[in-house]
């Protein structure tokens, strides 16, 4: 699968500058709702790899700032989701492929009843 190879990558110190500034990007959990409900990137939107045709109705512009991220480097929702927008047309898509793992092991903190 190349277009997994041709996503673009964020860094969690890149992706929490983005956060702040006033060009944020709209940040999507890939996971499950449960997965979501549990914990996430403060800020995040849930909307699983498998439901990622909702977009549109989300995020009607086509070149908005949009990050993907799943759990960890190993988990492929992200990469997936990432793919599926940009062959729905979405031109600013980045995978933020470290995930949660990535996120907490930077230093920030998590949203959730299982953040601890």
């Amino acid at each position: 699968m190349t277009e997994v190879e041709t996503l673009r990558r964020i860094s969690a110190q890149d992706l929490k500058k983005r956060l702040q500034s006033d060009n944020r990007p709209v940040l999507i959990n890939a996971l499950s709702r449960d997965a979501y409900r549990a914990k996430r990137i403060p800020g995040s939107i849930s909307i699983p790899t498998e439901d990622i045709e909702m977009i549109e109705n989300i995020v009607p512009d086509k070149n908005q700032d949009i990050v993907v991220y799943c759990a960890n480097e190993d988990c492929d929702a992200s990469p997936n989701a990432a793919s599926a927008l940009m062959d729905n047309g979405y031109e600013n898509v980045w995978d933020f492929e470290a995930g949660l793992a990535g996120w907490k092991n930077a230093g920030y903190t998590l949203r959730g009843n299982e953040t601890g």
